[in-house]
Order: structure tokens, then C-alpha cells, then sequence
């Protein structure tokens, strides 16, 4: 983990996912496909995960007043079991068909919203049992390659949030699992003392994504932001079908 591609797709890398905690949607999704680039991903999310939770505690500040709080009731209780379902399947489950099949419900999720009608104007009350659904799908997912934003927006793009609580509710949410992914990721060895040097070295980036992000949100119409959020689910779900197919074919 040395040279200078490294070190520049390293730098792509961390600020995209500062990017996310600035509450920009589905930008984390491409950390680490950016560092695999150079390393192996097992690797890169673990490298990237202490950069993560820097990042979280600048996000959570900025968010610190906007956030749903029973959405994250519903999430927080069932992310640590898509988590604990990471950590017990990673040596057996492979990663390109869990890749391929969220790709393919996300694909589908993204069409629908685009072609149907606008999202709700008005706040709808979070129903229980999607909830713990796509909280344990965004736990798994996050814990297997930090790419939960995905299954999160499947449940939390139509209940008709603004932006500032849309992304602050994100934002909270992957904090705390993020926190959770500590304990698994340094028993499986994915946390070392040399990484965590290189992940020292990649603060800074991962901080100025954080304040861009926050710029971003900020000013973008409502209206706008929710279509670019759906866009962008709709090009990284390509992304991850194209990946998982590949990977399974190979």
C-alpha cells in the first residue's frame, strides 16, 4: 500500500466517503470500488473504516439537530443483526451474489420511483416491519463492503423527509453502525496498527468531503436533491450488478 496511485485513488476514496457523511447520498458506495482499484476490497474496508468513523463524528455534528428519530429507533435495532450475519457468513457467503441481488432490488426500486409519481410531500410514519427488514439489509451490506446506503434509501427515500432530515437520519444511522463494525472487522484481522497509519494520512481528505458535502445539500432545491438521490441509486445499482455478475462468471 505504497506509490503514488495508490495514494491518489486513496485520497478519491476517503473523500468520496466524506462526501456521504456531509449527507450526500450513495457516495460512500464508491469508496471502496475506488480503492479496490489498487488493493484487495477485504483490505479496503478495512482501511477505510477508522477514516469512517472520523468522518461520522464531523457529520453527526453538522446533522446533529436534523434526524428522524424513529426511523433510527427502527434501524438501529436491526442493523447490528445484518452486521452479526456479516461477520457469521463472511468466509461462505459469497460477496459477488449478495452484490448482484441488493443491485437488482435497487435497479428496481429506482425505475419504479422514476417513473411513478413524485415522493410524498408530507412526513409518512415509518412502518415497523420494512424497518427491520431493510435495516438488517443495510446492516449486511455495510458490514460486507461499507455499501449500505443503498437498502437504507429502498426504505427511507418514500417517506417523505426533507432533505436536511433525509441525509441527517443517514448520517446517524451509519455512525452508529459503523461504531458496531469495529468489533468484527479487528476479529477478522481487517484492523492494524499499519493500517491505521495510512488511515491517519487520509483524515483530511475524508474531512473536506464532509464539509463539501454538507455545501451541497444546503443548497440544492429539495426537489432536486430526491431526483439526484434516485439517479444515483439507479447508475450505482448498474454498477453493482454489473460487479456481481462479473464476479460470479469469473
Amino acid at each position: 500500500m505504497d506509490g503514488t496511485a495508490f495514494w491518489i485513488l486513496a485520497s478519491l476514496s476517503a473523500f468520496c466517503l466524506g462526501l456521504s457523511k456531509g449527507g450526500v447520498p450513495v457516495a460512500s458506495a464508491m469508496s471502496v470500488p475506488l480503492l479496490a482499484l489498487v488493493i484487495s476490497p477485504v483490505v479496503a474496508a478495512g482501511l477505510l473504516l477508522p477514516v469512517y468513523i472520523v468522518a461520522d463524528v464531523f457529520g453527526f455534528y453538522a446533522y446533529r439537530k436534523n434526524f428522524h428519530p424513529k426511523i433510527l429507533k427502527i434501524m438501529m435495532v436491526a442493523m447490528p443483526f445484518g452486521v452479526l450475519i456479516g461477520y457469521l457468513t463472511s468466509s461462505t457467503l459469497p460477496d459477488a451474489a449478495v452484490t448482484l441481488v441488493i443491485g437488482l432490488i435497487c435497479f428496481c426500486f429506482a425505475v419504479f420511483t422514476l417513473m411513478g409519481p413524485d415522493a410524498p410531500q408530507e412526513p409518512r410514519d415509518p412502518p415497523l416491519k420494512p424497518g427491520l427488514f431493510w435495516g438488517t439489509i443495510t446492516g449486511f451490506t455495510s458490514f460486507v463492503s461499507h455499501a449500505g446506503a443503498p437498502p437504507f434509501q429502498v426504505y427511507a427515500l418514500p417517506l417523505g423527509l426533507d432533505k436536511l432530515t433525509f441525509a441527517g437520519t443517514m448520517t446517524v444511522a451509519f455512525a452508529y453502525i459503523n461504531l458496531i463494525k469495529l468489533v468484527p472487522y479487528y476479529a477478522l484481522g481487517q484492523l492494524s496498527v499499519s493500517n491505521l497509519k495510512i488511515a491517519a494520512g487520509l483524515v483530511a481528505p475524508a474531512l473536506l468531503g464532509v464539509y463539501i458535502g454538507v455545501l451541497l445539500v444546503r443548497a440544492v432545491p429539495q426537489k432536486l436533491f430526491f431526483r439526484i438521490v434516485v439517479w444515483a441509486l439507479l447508475v450505482l445499482s448498474l454498477r453493482l450488478i454489473w460487479s456481481g455478475a462479473t464476479d460470479l462468471l469469473c
